[in-house]
């Protein structure tokens, strides 16, 4: 590239520079990498942590390590090492920034709730291939589970039992009340 010819502005970069000139966020840039420690690392990987801290960096601003860690069957300390690890060796660095989902559960659990107590979620005993199946497509609409009309105290007492472990991974699921159509 020339001295005449302008750098190309990806399109995050764009977003990013019309919030800054319009003030949005007070010019703050804050972004995340949430890897799922149950595996190494692949390039894939690599180029998610390049643009999340890379953007971050250029812009001045923050990027966090958060680890999406809540599938605690299948993830180990050994892939939170190797990640932190790769993430460094890539030449990034997350300060007091490293954080686990899992410190969060009590709050995602109660905005669960708010929003079962809202009537905009509810729990479906639906199992995943069927819930694949009613999901619609770009040019057909979904078809509403047959458990989205139960009533808030059904959903609350079900929610609650999940959280007791009554039910088996997967049995039943909370979902957001969104129009199939």
């Amino acid at each position: 590239m020339n001295d005449t010819q302008k750098e190309p502005v990806n399109f995050i970069q764009k977003i990013i520079d019309d919030d800054n000139a319009s003030g949005k966020w007070d010019n703050r840039v804050h972004t995340r990498f949430p890897p799922e420690p149950n595996g190494y690392l692949h390039i894939g990987h690599a180029k998610s942590i390049c643009l999340n801290f890379g953007i971050a960096e250029k812009n001045g601003g923050k990027c966090n390590l958060r680890f999406d860690d809540t599938n605690p069957v299948k993830e180990e300390d050994e892939y939170v090492q190797s990640i932190i690890e790769d993430v460094k060796w890539l030449g990034f660095d997350w300060e007091d920034r490293l954080f686990y989902a899992s410190d969060y559960f009590d709050k995602m659990y109660d905005f669960a709730v708010q929003l079962i107590q809202d009537g905009k979620a509810y729990v479906c005993d639906l199992s995943g291939d069927e819930i694949r199946n009613t999901r619609g497509t770009l040019t057909a609409p979904g078809k509403e589970s047959p458990h989205i009309n139960q009533s808030i105290e059904e959903n609350l007492d079900l929610f609650v039992r999940m959280k007791n472990g009554e039910f088996a991974n997967g049995e039943k699921v909370l979902r957001a009340k969104i129009d199939m159509s």
